[in-house]
């Protein structure tokens, strides 16, 4: 716990300390304000913690119990119901698949017309809506992603930010159960019910099955956790389906049992791997698991991660580096994903978006109103633990620790602002999961991240 008080109003003196970093010639510099090389090591915030489980496996399990039944963006989708009526199908399809109140745009620049949005609801297949309509259910094979529309188009705003699809969602990995509601015009498209999200996903990377398989391999105590950024399977020369397959920090794929584990796969000895049953797509749609390797020396764990503040931290600096996807685009995660793929790691549940995070009551939350001022913001902020998430409109940002009275964060965000010594405003973009104090950042010269703070969430 720190009890220095942390000002807002930073000196010029601090500011200048804090100033971007230009290192000698042919070495590391930086525009980024009060970092310094060693910070963006996982090494530098590891000494200031212990190794103290913060909760158990059965706190966990409670906690997730617990979310499942108060959190309305939070379910297990083999509860879900297995008919839907008229009603609750369309309501279900238009609460995600909504023509937008602002403008869109092509990355060429053409805006969206009537006519185009037309093609969209068309595909939404709603003529195919009965009285009763049966739910399925299902597993992703595949990291896939989760879309506004049933389509692959590029949708931006008037900004024509092409990194923001606006039609992009969410992502899906491996092992992930959904249910399926429906089925688009076109039969590509499901849309389905993912753990936290809803929305529509290719049908070439969902393998249907029952209930009771579905639910076997997910419950499967004896699992391999994915606690790298990415892992792959091994490579295997005539099946697509188990060679190369990328795994995301979270998954969890249950291994193969010994008794079953052959010493030769796909022409490879299996004593130096992990053999997982991997889950595939059949010819026709359905779940077919098989043995897949996924070598020893890969960043993995057997189980869950102890839910500890050090591996907070190492799970986080995992991601250093990685460019920015919003909703999961670009192979890779944006704020709200890059932690939830954190606490994945430790099997906690979180919702998908920042605002269903922050707004939630789950955990200990420390929540401001228009009425707090300044001082009541920093006293929480200098209580913070590593771990705390915390959250401003759009956005949501991990402690890491502090440093010369600084508070830093870690998380995955698109633009840099702060002001200068001279009291300019610097406006950049980091556009990846990167390593930053709190205080100085801005996102304006008149308004700090500090200022639009309104929440720091802890999860213990």
């Amino acid at each position: 716990m720190r009890h220095t008080f942390i000002a807002l109003s930073i000196s010029l003196a601090s500011i200048i300390t804090m100033a971007p970093v230009i290192a000698a010639a042919n070495t590391w510099q930086s525009d980024v304000i009060g970092v310094t090389q060693s910070q963006l090591t996982p090494q530098h915030w590891l000494s200031q913690v212990t190794d103290k489980t913060l909760m158990s496996a059965a706190q966990i399990a409670a906690f997730n119990k617990q979310l499942i039944a108060d959190n309305e963006h939070i379910v297990d989708p083999l509860d879900f119901a297995s008919q839907l009526t008229r009603e609750q199908l369309k309501a279900y399809i238009l609460s995600i698949s909504a023509v937008p109140k602002s403008p869109r745009f092509y990355p060429n620049g053409v805006a969206l017309s009537n006519k185009h949005f037309a093609k969209y609801l068309a595909n939404l297949n709603l003529d195919a809506v009965t009285d009763n309509n049966q739910v399925s259910y299902a597993m992703v094979v595949k990291r896939s992603v989760l879309r506004t529309f049933p389509t692959s188009d590029r949708v931006l705003n008037s900004g024509l930010d092409n990194d923001l699809d606006r039609f992009q969602e969410s992502g899906l990995f491996p092992g992930d159960t959904v249910a399926i509601l429906h089925e688009s015009a076109d039969k590509k498209w499901l849309l389905v019910r993912a753990y936290n999200y809803l929305a529509w996903a290719p049908k070439a990377d969902i393998a249907i099955s029952n209930k009771s398989t579905l639910r076997e391999f997910k419950n499967n105590d004896d699992f391999l956790l994915i606690t790298g950024a990415k892992v792959n399977t091994a490579y295997v020369p005539n099946d697509t389906t188990t060679s190369q397959v990328q795994l995301d920090m979270g998954v969890r794929l249950p291994l193969m049992p010994a008794d079953k584990t052959p010493h030769l796969l796909n022409g490879q000895n299996t004593y130096a791997n992990y053999v997982v049953q991997l889950p595939t797509r059949g010819e026709q749609g359905q779940l077919v698991i098989k043995p897949a390797l996924i070598s020893r020396s890969s960043d993995v764990h057997l189980g869950y991660l102890p839910y500890t503040q050090q591996h907070l931290i190492k799970q986080g600096f995992k991601f250093l580096g990685e460019r920015y996807g919003w909703g999961h685009d670009y192979n890779g995660r944006d704020c709200t994903g890059f932690v939830g793929e954190i606490y994945k790691s430790f099997g906690l549940l979180m919702p998908r978006n920042s605002g269903q995070q922050g707004k939630g009551e789950y955990g200990t939350n420390h929540r401001f109103d228009k009425t707090s001022n300044e001082s009541d913001k920093l006293a929480v902020v200098n209580n913070m633990q590593v771990g705390d998430l915390i959250y401003i409109p759009g956005h949501v940002m991990m402690y890491l620790g502090e440093q010369d009275g600084q508070p830093y964060v870690i998380h995955d965000v698109k633009g840099l602002g702060y002001n200068k010594a001279d009291g300019s405003f610097y406006s950049s973009s980091l556009n990846g999961v990167s390593v930053t104090p709190l205080l100085p950042l801005r996102l304006s010269q008149t308004q700090s991240y500090l200022d639009r703070t309104y929440n720091i969430k802890r999860i213990r």
